[in-house]
């Protein structure tokens, strides 16, 4: 990319929070009876009010007024192994995602006349990462934290005994933090210990949820759920601690110390169709298929407010994802539900664009979970989740110093993230 600066370390720093932009994680698992299924039949389910997740027209099916909350824990192993083409100090990054908790709320009410209102609060967008700070990437990545919560108040009708629409009003509120080393030695002369960058803010963006629900016979449903693209821009200086002479002199001539950088990322729109279907009065069918755009996510918008203003838009080589899930439920007691779900997703990157900022790449989803009814208005769900990743390669390197430019090679080995979530819900 060209931001039109001087000197290839201005540049080089002024990328830096752009890359942990450049990807990022779109999550299926909000702490519902979902993470059992890995997805499977999520738009067409419309079995409580967390379906408002995954298909707002879902609620326009369920009767009285119904209420869900749950919570969950993200556990990962993600722990990058450097090799012989690393030419940075420092060694492995030790595990990069320990304990991630998360949680949502959903709660739907009949209004009669076929129409229904619902408000859902949850978490479906982010990633953290924590490396250890004197790792051989800590030029690349230290700490970096993309999250997204979404409020969503919605609005369903139900056309008649097959047709069903609905519409919510999404609320994204988005934050970014990430924290870089930087060298205050580049050229090597100086025996100087490392600076750090910061870059931290949060934003409001806005957009909408549109669902549409099938139902060609009794025990069928067939769903479709459209979630649109939301622009999120963050700004601030870059937080620049122990950074020696030679680094500072260079922003400040440069006018990038001191000014504000502004960064414009897009969440993803998405495209679900699902299936439910009652073989019997013990067994359902469940199927997804997905799309995701994050060839448009992969664009970043980086402006430079200073003296000399600037801006580009960094292209991360990013393409559209999609998934398909298959998924099973079966009620082996009047108060028993068992859920089995399995998932696949294709990865957002070739291996050579794969970054430390988001290591992600295809990944298979395996899902189980139970739900049990304590009594006839009351559910509770126990729901368990592997994301398996497995080997991702990566080869990073900056330009600085010209003559001997920073690199780190090797791989995120056996890599998988496991969900684990416990929900309740009320009908009254």
């Amino acid at each position: 990319m060209n931001l039109h600066l001087h000197t290839a370390l201005t540049a080089a720093l002024l990328a830096l929070p752009g890359q942990l932009l450049a990807g990022g994680l779109m999550l299926y698992e909000t702490a519902t009876d979902n993470v059992g299924l890995a997805n499977a039949g999520a738009a067409a389910r419309a079995q409580g009010p967390a379906t408002l997740a995954s298909n707002v027209a879902g609620i326009a099916w369920l009767p009285g007024t119904q209420i869900s909350a749950g919570l969950q824990v993200l556990h990962s192993n993600l722990d990058f192994k450097t090799d012989a083409g690393t030419n940075i100090a420092g060694g492995d990054s030790g595990n990069a995602m320990e304990w991630s908790p998360g949680g949502s709320f959903f709660v739907s009410h009949e209004l009669g006349d076929g129409w229904s209102v619902g408000f859902a609060s949850y978490g479906d967008f982010g990633l953290s990462l924590d490396y250890t700070n004197d790792w051989s990437g800590r030029y690349f990545m230290q700490e970096g934290e993309i999250l997204g919560m979404t409020l969503l108040p919605t609005l369903a009708y139900r056309i008649d005994e097959q047709w069903a629409v609905g519409i919510g009003l999404r609320a994204f509120y988005g934050m970014l933090d990430t924290r870089i080393a930087v060298d205050n030695d580049p050229l090597g002369v100086l025996d100087r210990p490392d600076g750090r960058l910061k870059y931290r803010d949060h934003d409001w963006g806005y957009g909408a949820n549109l669902g549409l629900i099938y139902a060609p016979r009794p025990g069928t449903r067939l769903g479709l759920s459209y979630t649109s693209e939301i622009d999120v821009k963050f700004e601030d200086g870059l937080d620049l601690e122990g950074v020696g002479p030679f680094v500072s002199d260079r922003l400040r001539e440069r006018g990038v110390l001191g000014a504000d950088t502004r960064i414009e990322m897009h969440v993803p729109q998405t495209l679900t169709l699902s299936l439910y279907h009652q073989l019997d009065e013990r067994w359902a069918l469940l199927a997804s298929a997905n799309w995701q755009d994050w060839s448009r996510f992969g664009e970043v918008g980086i402006d430079l407010d200073s003296d000399t203003p600037r801006s580009a838009t960094v292209k991360a080589n990013y393409r559209d994802t999609w998934h398909l899930s298959l998924g099973t439920q079966f009620r082996f007691d009047p108060r028993w539900l068992w859920s089995f779900g399995v998932g696949y997703d294709s990865s957002s990157v070739d291996d050579d664009d794969r970054t430390l900022t988001v290591p992600m790449g295809e990944a298979w989803r395996f899902g189980t979970g139970l739900t049990y009814a304590l009594d006839s208005q009351t559910d509770l769900n126990l729901s368990y989740e592997l994301v398996w990743l497995g080997d991702m390669p990566i080869d990073q390197a900056k330009p600085l110093p010209p003559n001997a430019p920073k690199r780190i090679s090797g791989e995120f080995e056996d890599a998988w993230i496991q969900a684990l979530s416990a929900s309740a819900s009320w009908r009254f």
